[in-house]
């Protein structure tokens, strides 16, 4: 019957149904060739549907072409996990001639007597999986419908051996990835996730993004914001109670009045933040770590308790430690150039080694006993 070739696919086999009176699944060319794109078929194209049985040709009274000529024919059918896909040998061998299709299907008796009832042969694998790499090997172009997993048919491409095809898939699946977002983590998202946590669990931030935000008066105590982005936060008054906060950005911040007993800042860079009124000590005995390369450039500590506070090698050139409670701690080879540490109670601190050039010392509360090495 002659019938309107429009819309999509299945489009024509609903007509097709309706014309003949079968349940139309397939749709042929007139050499066999399984149609999958209706952008395939041509003017006057004469097609043969079924229902899902191979493609036999009506002139051979549907006797196997090789049994006729003697000779084996181009074309053959393959039942991919209970679907079939008619197609020629030289499609699935001439592309990737060295993918395990192209091995499979070479000689006539690649696959011996693996061979089901209709004479389709047998493949153990995903059947809309396979269909865009079939599509592949026929037309060189990558094409997936919606809805089709792409990891599935890289998988897929990878089993067959599809070399040129699983770079195109690579890429199509990075570029499908959603872009990452930067974007700094609000205080209304992060009471969210503090509130949905278990105040036992370890809360992990290791290189979030927070720039910017207002987290004052928040308890953050053993939250690991290790690498994290804290520059220009607002952090006055919040307990930071053995917070990890090495390698942290911490720059422009505000710290004021913060409890930052046992502390972890190593490496972390505090340039033109503000830690008046700070409290590091710790009564247990914990002390607060700021060693290594903490960097405190014109940082402003004005009035701090940092009693056995460890800030060895740690820069803090031009800092401001105006009356701040230093008795005890460690500042061997701290970069102490151009501070004000008038007020400072430095009593059994060590400096040895350190860089006090510039450095103010008036009205300090306890007498300070430099060693030879401090420069």
């Amino acid at each position: 019957q002659v019938v309107a070739v429009y819309g999509t696919l299945s489009d024509l086999l609903s007509v097709a149904s309706n014309k003949l009176g079968i349940k139309a699944t397939s749709v042929y060319n007139g050499k066999g060739g399984l149609i999958d794109d209706i952008a395939l078929i041509r003017d006057d194209d004469v097609l043969f549907v079924c229902e899902g049985e191979p493609f036999i040709d009506p002139q051979t009274d549907g006797r196997p072409h090789e049994e006729l000529t003697g000779s084996h024919t181009d074309w053959l059918t393959l039942n991919v996990g209970g679907r079939y896909f008619t197609t020629t040998r030289s499609t699935l061998v001439n592309k990737e001639p060295d993918s395990m299709l192209a091995h499979m299907f070479k000689d006539k008796d690649a696959w011996g007597n693996k061979q089901d009832h209709r004479g389709a042969f047998l493949i153990d694998r995903s059947p809309e999986y396979f269909e865009p790499i079939l599509n592949y090997l026929r037309h060189g172009q990558l094409i997936v419908n919606d809805g089709i997993n792409l990891l599935g048919v890289l998988e897929e491409a990878r089993f067959f051996g599809i070399d040129s095809l699983i770079e195109h898939l690579e890429i199509a699946i990075k570029n499908s990835q959603p872009a990452e977002d930067h974007s700094p983590i609000s205080r209304k998202e992060f009471v969210r996730f503090l509130l949905a946590t278990p105040t036992k669990s370890e809360l992990r931030c290791q290189g979030l993004n927070f720039s910017g935000a207002d987290l004052s008066r928040l308890d953050l105590r053993y939250i690991n914001f290790k690498m994290a982005n804290l520059s220009r936060c607002n952090l006055a008054h919040a307990n930071l109670c053995c917070a990890n906060l090495e390698r942290a950005d911490l720059s422009g911040s505000v710290l004021d009045c913060a409890n930052l007993q046992g502390v972890k800042m190593l490496c972390s860079n505090a340039e033109g933040a503000s830690l008046k009124g700070c409290n590091f000590e710790d009564p247990s005995g914990l002390k607060a770590n700021l060693e290594g390369k903490f960097f405190a450039w014109c940082v402003d500590m004005e009035g701090s308790q940092m009693t056995g506070i460890n800030l060895r090698v740690a820069t803090l050139k031009n800092a401001k430690l105006k009356n701040c409670n230093l008795r005890g701690a460690t500042l061997a080879g701290t970069d102490l150039e151009n501070c004000d540490l008038s007020g400072c109670d430095l009593q059994e601190a060590n400096l040895r080694g350190s860089n006090v050039k510039g450095a103010i010392f008036e009205e300090m509360l306890t007498p300070l006993h430099m060693s030879q090495s401090v420069r």
